[in-house]
């Protein structure tokens, strides 16, 4: 299945959110929190598999520019200093289609690990 392209995306400073749509008229909304614990970086998804290093206290974290990456993706560069990761059409439409799930899931692994997100 091709992943659909971006028709128009929006940054959303006030209310966090960075907004996308795409050619299939799919619209998220995906909260800067949401992309910056689900960056496709390294530091975020670590070096050995599985669910990667978990990202805490990033509830105020902002976005202070974007920029494309070619016609396939963009660099989403983060007040806390995060600017590494590529979020690809693929993994952005991805990361929309599964927020309750993906959001589920990072709260379940704050709990196992003692920690508030």
């Amino acid at each position: 299945m091709s992943i659909p392209r971006p028709t128009d995306i929006k940054l959303r400073t006030q209310s966090r959110l960075l907004q996308i749509s795409f050619e299939d008229g799919v619209t998220f909304e995906l909260p800067f929190e949401y992309l910056r614990i689900h960056s496709p970086s390294a530091e975020v998804k670590g070096h050995g598999g599985g669910e990667g290093i978990l990202q805490l206290n990033k509830q105020e974290v902002g976005i202070s520019g974007v920029e494309p990456v070619g016609n396939y993706a963009l660099r989403l560069i983060f007040d806390d200093g995060h600017d590494t990761g590529l979020f690809t059409w693929r993994f952005l439409y991805e990361l929309g289609q599964e927020r309750p799930v993906k959001w589920a899931r990072y709260l379940e692994r704050c709990r196992d690990a003692g920690q508030p997100r």
